[in-house]
């Protein structure tokens, strides 16, 4: 789910930890390069420089290469965080989640340990695929941006992973919808409306729910349901009054006037 701008955002927002040092490959990714002993400096600046050169494979096991060979070393802390980034631009993207994950283990609380969380976020976060595929990655996007907004509520880092939220949490819901309508054209009225139920009461802020509300509408009178269905037409006319949804429930409903009458003359308690 890459947009055109987030990886100039991930760009923008990576912490100054490349620029400090740069006067001066995780495990797996180190077994590309053969061992050869060098000196900190020159390997993390040789790094940075196939980082800027879009080399990001080559960079990320540099990278790896500094925490390997110097392990004890302040480079190797920044350049856990910095070989996540490489991997992340090269789309390696479970790469960059377990460093991440171990720079967070080994460094919960370092300065830069937000960007840690944030990366992960945007990991799964581009793993995203549209609503007909499994949600999984999708859920896993949703959990680690809360992690962040939740642990550091006021960096930049969670400006941004709200907004990210708000959209993962849509795709979620539009996960739902498209549940909801292959049960509705089956006839398989109660599933459906579970799927629908769903959205309108854990996704109300998505836009989906005012369709949510018509197919509500539709599954309860389907249902023998009147009353249930009329609230949630109800529901639909105070929120959205002035949409196609709430247009073709309201027809609905009035076709079905004579059942809601019945079903609330029924419900009426004898005076």
């Amino acid at each position: 789910m890459r947009t055109p701008t987030t990886r100039a955002l991930a760009l923008a927002l990576l912490p100054v930890l490349a620029l400090s040092m740069a006067g001066c490959a995780k495990k797996s990714g180190g077994k590309d390069l053969p061992y050869v002993a060098r000196d900190v400096g020159t390997l993390y600046s040789t790094a940075k420089q196939k980082l800027d050169s879009h080399q990001y494979k080559l960079a990320a096991a540099l990278f790896d290469e500094v925490e390997r060979q110097h392990p004890y070393s302040v480079w190797a802390r920044r350049a856990q965080l910095m070989g996540a980034f490489s991997y992340y631009l090269n789309r390696d993207y479970t790469e960059s989640i377990s460093s991440a994950q171990r720079f967070l283990a080994v460094h919960p609380g370092n300065r830069d340990a937000p960007y840690a969380y944030y990366l992960i976020g945007l990991c799964y976060y581009e793993q995203i695929q549209d609503v007909q595929r499994d949600q999984k990655i999708t859920q896993q996007a949703l959990d680690s941006l809360g992690e962040l907004t939740r642990r550091y509520p006021n960096t930049k880092y969670a400006a941004d992973a709200r907004l990210k939220i708000d959209l993962v949490r849509d795709h979620l819901a539009g996960k739902e919808m498209e549940i909801g309508r292959f049960y509705e054209t089956r006839g398989q009225w109660l599933a459906a409306t579970l799927r629908f139920r769903t959205v309108v009461d854990q996704y109300q802020t998505t836009t989906h729910v005012p369709e949510a509300l018509l197919r509500l509408t539709e599954s309860y009178l389907a249902l023998g349901m009147p009353e249930e269905a009329n609230k949630a037409a109800a529901v639909l006319g105070a929120n959205y009054p002035g949409t196609d949804w709430y247009e073709h429930a309201y027809k609905l409903m009035q076709s079905n006037q004579d059942k809601v009458q019945a079903a609330q003359a029924v419900a009426k308690p004898a005076s």
